[in-house]
Order: structure tokens, then sequence, then C-alpha cells
């Protein structure tokens, strides 16, 4: 066979071979690499853009077709990359607008629409940490608080549905735990986001008589005395351990008292002014939320930490008061103690007790570590 001596046949193969693939390629429909899921070592020509504080990601052949078709945006979005460092620890790559921080213990359906589940939002939480055998007091205290507040129930016991025999339990909130006290269950259940729905917050014992108090009263005068941490004043007669608790019959509320000679360095501080006892203490939202910070999570007892609750409020000793108007009964019911071991032959109150005083002592020493460990740092500039 001869061989052909056309030098045009060449370049008309070539030019037939360049016809063909364009009717190929146009006959598929247009892809974008950006909805492959290549490895980035094959895909060189990928652009990011940042438009304002989220991105998008687009390649190079959108932007070189982009002239062809400029009402449609071919530009492929993907995830947005956020770092926001004022939103919460661990939340920093979330856009601010989807962070929730803050919770309650409303309850709610498992049903409807949400904006709908609430017929009442309670302005007010209560807590009593509880042991069914003193049933028939916390049925009592709670009937002195209104619709307005929530309760809570911490129970040091394990009996929880027993409650139900009253109605009002079916619409509270319980927590279990045993033997455990109401400063562990507080540092554990109500972190100041968790509450922070709430103006005040009611930490209070089980052993408490209410027949002359009225919480709703009680708000009314917290707010007019401009106090954010407070407590009822204390039938004289019973459970009294310092004067500032002490019930005036002649006052709404006070703010200072005297105690015993040597008892008070300045007339500002605690016991005489800036003070309430643990029994029973009412916290304003702000104050609580640096109360709790002040609790420690292995003291359980809480013992000192009335002499140090005025450093969450300034002046204390005009924002901590206790309320005379309204006023309560210490009933001295030692049901603590019961929740104790016996050891070294002692009864288990005994150790309770003692566990009560070290735990004052300790709190007391790394409160004045910490101050000492602060105020000996170099200043900032």
């Amino acid at each position: 066979m001869r061989k052909s001596n056309d030098p045009g046949r060449p370049i008309l193969t070539t030019v037939l071979g360049v016809v063909f693939g364009f009717l190929v390629g146009i006959s598929f429909p247009a892809i974008s690499i950006t909805k492959l899921n290549l490895p980035s070592s094959l895909r060189p020509a990928i652009d990011f853009a940042f438009e304002g504080k989220s991105s998008v990601i687009y390649s190079r052949a959108s932007q070189t077709n982009s002239h062809k078709n400029k009402d449609i945006d071919t530009r492929v979005p993907n995830q947005p990359r956020i770092f926001v460092a004022t939103n919460p620890r661990g939340a920093e790559t979330l856009p601010p607008g989807i962070i929730v921080a803050e919770s309650d213990f409303y309850l709610r359906r498992l049903w409807g629409e949400p904006n709908e589940d609430l017929k009442i939002r309670p302005k007010y939480l209560v807590t009593f940490t509880v042991g069914f055998d003193q049933r028939n007091n916390i049925n009592a205290a709670i009937k002195k608080f209104s619709d307005d507040f929530q309760i809570l129930l911490f129970h040091y016991d394990g009996r929880t549905t027993d409650w139900d025999q009253f109605e009002w339990s079916k619409h509270a909130i319980h927590v279990s735990v045993r033997k455990q006290t109401k400063w562990w269950y507080a540092k554990r259940f109500l972190h100041p986001d968790i509450v922070a729905a709430y103006e005040y917050i009611f930490i209070w014992d089980e052993d408490l008589g209410v027949e002359h108090f009225n919480a709703d009263k009680y708000i009314q005068l917290v707010k007019k005395h401009g106090l954010e941490i407070s407590q009822p004043g204390l039938e004289p007669d019973k459970g009294l351990t310092w004067q500032m608790t002490k019930r005036r019959g002649n006052s709404e509320v006070h703010k200072e008292t005297e105690e015993k000679p040597g008892w008070c360095s300045d007339p500002h501080l605690p016991p005489c002014a800036a003070f309430v006892e643990i029994m029973a203490p009412v916290f304003s939202r702000d104050a609580w939320r640096c109360v709790w910070y002040m609790i420690q999570n292995d003291l359980v007892h809480g013992w000192g930490l009335d002499f140090a609750l005025r450093r969450c409020v300034e002046p204390a000793h005009e924002k901590i008061g206790v309320v005379d108007s309204q006023w309560i009964v210490h009933q001295v019911i030692p049901s603590l103690g019961s929740q104790g071991e016996s050891e070294s032959g002692k009864a288990p109150w005994q150790g309770v007790r003692e566990r009560c005083r070290r735990e004052w002592t300790q709190f007391q020493a790394r409160l004045s570590d910490a101050e000492k460990a602060y105020l000996s740092l170099p200043e900032q500039v």
C-alpha cells in the first residue's frame, strides 16, 4: 500500500478533533468542582472569599464564566468560617445569634408550639433541701409562695414520688441525690446561667416555721429597701445565734445591729452588719452569680460563707439586711445530723458537726490565702 504525501491531511485531522471535542464538551451540563469531594491537592485553583463574618468557597472557573451569567451566583456556600472570641468558652465557632447561654426550670410540653408552652413564667425560684419526714412542714411553707415562685426540692433521702400526695408537687422540680447538703446541690444545680430567669433565689432549710411569712410581701420589701442579699427576721426565742438576724418588732427591715463586746471590729462588717445566716438566705440574680463562684466544691456545709457574702455586693452594709415584718421561726430540727455515720464511737450528728467546724476554718483560710495571693501580684499596667 502506498503512503499519501498530502501535507494537508494532518491539519484536517487536528481541526476535526477539536470540533468533535467541543461538541462533546457542550453536550454535558456544567459541573462545579466545589461540589465534588476531591482532595485539596487536586483542587489547586480553589479560592476562599470572606464576606463579612462568614465565608463562601468558589472556584476560579466560576469567575471565568461569570460574564456569561451575571444574574446567577455560581458560588457554592461552605460551612461558615467563624471564630467569635466573645462567645462562651467552647462555642467560639458558632454564630452568636444561635447561642443560648442561659436556661431555666420552666416545665414544657412535648407537643404544640414552643411559644405557647408557658401560661405563667415564674419570676422567682424557691429551693428547699428536704427529707420526707418534714413533708408537713414543707407543705405549709410552699403554701406561702404564689404562682410567681418556681418550687425546686432537693431530696437528701431519695424519696421523691411520695411527695405527689401534694398537688403542688406535681408541678415542682425534684432533684434526688442521697445524703447531700443544700450547698452541695446549689453548686451543682443552681449555676447562675441556669437560674438567670429568676429575679430572686431562695435557698432555704426544711425546718422553718412560716406562719408569719408572706413571700409576695417579702419581695416587695426587698425591692423597696434595695436588698441584694437578705433573710427573714428570726423569732427571738428559738434558734437564734446572732443578734443581726433577730427580728425587730418595730421596723420593716434592719441592716445593722450591736453584738457582744469585741465581736465587731467595724460596725459595717459582720456580724454587726452586711450579714445574714445560711439557713434562709435570699439572693438577687446578680448577687447569686457572685456567691455561686465562691462556694467550694468540697466544703458542703457552707459554714463561713455567711461572713463572706459581703464580698458580692457593694456597699454591703446597705445591700444586705434582715426583713423584720416578714419573719420565720427556726425549729432547729437536726435532720442533717442523722444523715451522718457513726465513727470512733461518736454519734452521727457529732461527726457532722465536727466537719462543719473544720470546713469553716478551711474556708476562711482559703479565702485569706486567695486574697493575699492576688494582692501580692504586681500591678498590671
